[in-house]
This record gives structure tokens, sequence and C-alpha cells, in this order.
């Protein structure tokens, strides 16, 4: 038999075991296990939890929690950052009528002054408008909603064998309410997750609030950075709460020419909530987001200094390189997922 058998295989001899396991006698005591394990997932590899943000799944026509579940499993990943949307949309959420994919390059047009047409800046006014008027209707209704609907969301992807370790719904920002912030602890709780993540906001006063409202629920917030991530980005909203922890980007970080993110990670691993990991090029080469295994970013490196030294924290795929023509992101993750695989195998 070859050293990697293929799916088709794997499932005959999977189906052989259990039969077995089923015909056999009492005392076969792996058994309840053999069949409990059957068909889920597990990118737990050599001690390195590897997982996803459910992010990479933004293309996917279906953003429900059910497909989203099916997209993990597809792409072979047992743990995961759980986007807003899914978990909220399964808890009942007012629906958002407003078209983002429309609305993003109108606020990004106008966030780096570029001129608005008048049929642009009507359509961003008013879009505008119905989005505030949503946000008012999204934070009524998380102050009511049961937190058994986040708990239900939690066993079925435990069943399925995915394990929800960070939640980031769009609750924690500086428009965000204390009311806000306290609703979206509470899910990530009901989750199972052990953090909440969310961009750095760049506002110290918000960091503490954050950190300190975090360690009341005895759970840590991942800042995220991108690009302007420096050995010290972290450093105040560390020192302000142990609540307080990062959200690391290893390939934002190659991106902004940072030199030693080995360093990094070896002072503070015990910060780390969770590490994006992606490909991407240097400044020097251009910073693009490529096919893993094109780019600048030390993974194999960073990868085998986790497993070496037996690192807790997950080292979470975020699929932004171009999903190529024939493919899709959830088959784009599973290669992710397989090159982290051979790196820690």
């Amino acid at each position: 038999m070859k050293s990697n058998p293929s799916r088709r295989h794997f499932l005959e001899a999977s189906a052989v075991a259990v039969a077995g396991a089923l015909f056999a006698p009492k005392k076969l005591f792996g058994a309840p296990a053999l069949i409990r394990n059957l068909g889920k997932p597990n990118s737990l590899i050599n001690g390195v939890q590897v997982g996803v943000i459910t992010y990479s799944y933004r293309d996917m026509p279906d953003q429900s929690a059910d497909a989203t579940l099916k997209y993990i499993l597809d792409s072979g990943v047992s743990a995961i950052e759980l986007m807003g949307g899914p978990a909220e949309s399964f808890a009942g959420a007012p629906k958002n009528t407003v078209d983002m994919r429309a609305l993003s390059p109108l606020m990004r047009k106008r966030r780096e002054n570029q001129t608005l047409t008048t049929d642009e800046q009507k359509t961003l006014t008013e879009a505008e408008a119905q989005l505030k008027a949503y946000r008012t209707e999204l934070a009524n209704w998380r102050q009511s909603v049961p937190m058994t609907k986040f708990e239900q969301l939690r066993k079925m992807y435990s069943q399925a064998g995915v394990t929800i370790y960070g939640f980031k719904p769009d609750a924690f920002g500086m428009q965000s309410s204390d009311a806000d912030i306290d609703y979206g602890m509470r899910a990530a709780k009901a989750l199972g997750a052990n953090q909440v993540t969310l961009e750095h906001p760049a506002n110290d006063a918000h960091t503490l609030k954050l950190g300190t409202m975090a360690q009341k629920h005895g759970i840590r917030v991942g800042y995220h950075g991108h690009e302007q991530q420096t050995p010290t980005f972290w450093d105040t909203a560390l020192a302000q709460s142990p609540g307080n922890a990062m959200n690391f980007d290893l390939g934002h970080y190659i991106a902004a020419g940072q030199p030693d993110p080995l360093g990094l990670i070896r002072q503070k691993h015990d910060r780390i909530a969770s590490m994006h990991i992606k490909d991407r090029q240097t400044p020097a080469n251009g910073k693009g987001n490529l096919p893993w295994g094109q780019g600048d970013t030390p993974l194999t490196e960073v990868l085998g200094l986790m497993r070496s030294q037996k690192y807790k924290f997950p080292a979470t795929i975020e699929l932004e390189y171009k999903v190529p023509q024939g493919s899709t992101s959830v088959a784009e993750v599973g290669k992710c997922l397989e090159f982290c695989r051979k790196i820690l195998s």
C-alpha cells in the first residue's frame, strides 16, 4: 500500500474497520471512539493546531452557518476563527439589506480622497443612512438574543468535529457600546471560543476597556494588524491587561518589511492568542499575496518553531490570494492545509 492512500482507499479502509468494530466482541474498547471520529476532520498536526478564519470563504454564495460548516469540513479543517455573519444569522439576527460589496468600493474611494460622481455620492449617502438604521436594529437584537442559539451552533459544529477557538463579530469597534462588547464576549463564550478578534483600534482607551471587559468574561482579545505591524505594535495593549493579546498576521508582517518574525514569536508567544498565516512578498519583491510556496513568508520556519517549542496558539489559514480559475476558496484552503501538513509531518 502507498504511504499516502487516496481518499477512496481511506474511506474503504475505514468502512472495513467500522464493520469489524460493529461485529467484533464487546471487549474491543476502541470501537466507540473509532465510530465517533469516522469522517471528522483533523488539522491538529504534530501538536500544531492549523485552523482557518471563515473570512476565507467570503466569495462563496451561501454564507449561512450550515453552508460554512460544509466548507470547513470539505477543506479538512477541525478548528476555526468564526466571522460574525454565519453565527449571528443562525441566531436570528436581522438581515442587512445594504449591498456591502457595492458600498465598499465607494467608501474606499472616499477614504482615499478620490472624487465621487454625483450618482456615487447619492448612492453612498442613501446606503449609509440605511446602514445606520440597520446597526440600530442589530444592536437592539443583540441585547435580547438568547445565548442558547450560540450554544446550539457550538454543538452542531462540535458534533461535526470542528472547534471554534475565535469569534470575530462586528461588536468591538470604536463605535460599539459597552452592551455590544458584552454581547460579543458572551456569544464567544457560548460558542466555546477562548478569544475574540478585531482590527487593532489604535486607541489606548479602547484597548484598555476591551482588555478589562475580557478579563471579567475569562476570555482574551486578539488584536489583528496589517502592514502597520512592528515588534512594538501591541506593547501598550499587552501592558494594559492580561485580557489583551495578539492576533498576529505573519504574512502582513513580512509585507511590512519586518525582518525577524521568528524573534517576535519567540519573545511574545505567550501573548499570541492566534496567528494568521498567508504567503506574502517583502516590499522589495512587490508585497504580493501569492499561492503558498511562491512568496517570501517563512512558513516552514515558523510552523517548525511552533512544533518544536510546542506553542499552543493556532496557526489560522487566511486565504487572500486570488482563487485560480476553475478552483474554489474551499479547494484552495484545502491546498493551504496540505502545505502545512507537509511541513509539520
